[in-house]
């Protein structure tokens, strides 16, 4: 786990953070990290230079996998570039399982505001499409990165697409010795929360604590004796990062539905907003066969 490290790039303060994290993590792994730059065929890009016709975002992808080059081998950490043409949503993804990769690590481009949950447009097509785990890293001053982690947060609500994260996740936190959070959130539900008391009523509180249960004796039995659980009431994305900001979290993982668009449901229609409000890098998986048949 975690030998091969694919790190797309642009050049951009996101994905300048995502590699420095990219390396924190090869670094301690042993792995070798792979650049990736993809000129996109989308946008014009032909020159004329003297003589010849040159590509000027191919150049510019040269120059950027270079700079990452030389930051990788300056931290002791094997790396490997590539510069490719074409669209950087479905390239990555396509690359990601091609050459059989373990994770990619990408910036996540937005502001922490409420107002603003749209990603990047590539790295949110990414998340959604890319049959191999991907870790989201922001560039604010706000934003920190740990590695190894020492506690990884996992949000489950027991569906199958958090039952894939909870996998995932217990699986990080068995790698680095981390402490494991399972966190249940009841989000917004005026019609059986009582808004003046803010409890949950009895038979609520009782099944979200049988998911949680299950999940830590699934997180046990994989060999993680460390793991807390909570519950809260609210927003989900402004639970989860407030739970991340006040124990310290290093790592969030979550699972994603695979679609994009307004029909998600669950946890997966949120995770693309922990995602851009996150303090600390998100780790996202899918499950393809519920992924693609939800």
């Amino acid at each position: 786990m975690l030998a091969r490290i694919l790190v797309p790039t642009d050049g951009s303060d996101s994905a300048t953070a995502a590699l420095d994290h990219a390396l924190d993590i090869a670094s301690e792994r042993e792995a070798t990290v792979h650049l990736l730059n993809v000129a996109d065929t989308n946008q014009p890009s032909l020159t004329r230079l003297g003589g010849d016709v040159v590509d000027v975002l191919e150049q510019e992808g040269t120059e950027i996998v270079s700079d990452g080059s030389t930051a990788a081998e300056e931290r002791g950490v094997s790396v490997v570039t590539n510069v490719v043409q074409g669209d950087p949503r479905s390239v990555i993804s396509e690359y990601a399982i091609a050459e059989d990769f373990d994770i990619v690590v990408m910036g996540a481009h937005g502001r922490r505001s409420l107002g603003e949950y749209v990603l990047g447009s590539t790295t949110d097509h990414v998340v959604n499409r890319s049959e191999v785990p991907v870790l989201t890293v922001r560039a604010t001053d706000e934003g920190r990165q740990t590695y190894p982690y020492a506690d990884v947060l996992v949000p489950t609500d027991g569906s199958d697409h958090a039952t894939a994260a909870l996998e995932l996740g217990t699986s990080v936190a068995k790698l680095t010795g981390a402490r494991l959070h399972l966190l249940s959130v009841v989000d917004e539900l005026p019609e059986v929360i009582d808004a003046e008391s803010a409890e949950l009523p009895e038979q609520l509180e009782e099944n979200v604590q049988e998911v949680l249960d299950a999940a830590k004796a699934t997180a046990n039995e994989a060999g993680v004796e460390d793991v807390t659980t909570s519950v809260a009431t609210g927003s989900m994305p402004r639970e989860v990062t407030t739970y991340a900001d006040q124990q310290g979290i290093d790592l969030i993982v979550m699972g994603t539905h695979g679609h994009t668009g307004l029909d998600r449901h669950l946890l997966g229609s949120f995770t693309e907003r922990v995602i851009q409000t996150s303090p600390v890098p998100v780790l996202t998986t899918r499950r393809s066969e519920v992924a693609d048949g939800d």
